[in-house]
C-alpha cells in the first residue's frame, strides 16, 4: 500500500476507537460505573461481587479477589477517561471549528491508548489470579455464561 493509505487508514481507525472509547465513557449516570464516586462504586461493586458470589458459590478468597478485579477495572477505566468530566463536549471540540482538529484528536488517541497499555498489565493478571482460584465447576460456569447460556445481571 501507499504510504499515505496506510496512514489514511490509521488515522481513521484511531479515530473511531476515540469516538467509541468516548461515547462509551460518555453514558448516563445510572449505568454502572459512570462517574461514579468511590463510595457508589464500592456499593455498586459489593452488589455485582454479591449476585456473582450466589451464583458461582464463591468462597470468601475468592470475593476477595473478583472485588479486586473489579476495583482493577474501576481504576483503569478512569484513567480511560481521565480529567474530563464532559467527554461528549470533548469530542463536540474537534469538529467545532471548520476544520476537524486531527493534532488534538491524535492527543486524545495517544492520551487512551497510553492508559489502556498501563493499566491492562494489572486488569488481565486481576482477571488471571480471580479465574485461577476457581475450581473446574466454576469456571464451566464462567464459560457458559459467555457462551451465553447464563443470564446472571439481567433484570425481572
Amino acid at each position: 500500500m501507499k504510504h499515505w493509505i496506510k496512514r489514511s487508514l490509521f488515522a481513521v481507525f484511531g479515530v473511531s476507537v476515540l469516538v467509541a472509547g468516548m461515547t462509551a465513557c460518555g453514558h448516563r449516570h445510572h449505568e454502572f460505573g459512570a462517574q461514579l464516586s468511590a463510595e457508589e462504586y464500592s456499593q455498586k461493586r459489593d452488589k455485582i461481587v454479591s449476585k456473582a458470589a450466589s451464583k458461582l458459590d464463591l468462597n470468601d478468597d475468592q470475593k476477595k479477589r473478583l472485588a479486586s478485579l473489579g476495583d482493577k477495572l474501576y481504576d483503569q477505566r478512569t484513567a480511560l477517561i481521565g480529567q474530563t468530566k464532559d467527554p461528549r463536549a470533548e469530542m463536540k471540540a474537534l469538529v467545532t471549528g471548520d476544520k476537524f482538529d486531527t493534532a488534538r484528536a491524535q492527543s486524545l488517541v495517544t492520551e487512551k491508548t497510553t492508559a489502556l497499555q498501563t493499566k491492562s498489565p494489572e486488569v488481565i493478571a486481576a482477571l488471571a489470579d480471580f479465574y485461577n482460584s476457581l475450581n473446574p465447576a466454576q469456571q464451566q460456569k464462567v464459560r457458559d455464561y459467555m457462551e451465553g447460556r447464563g443470564h446472571w445481571f439481567r433484570r425481572g
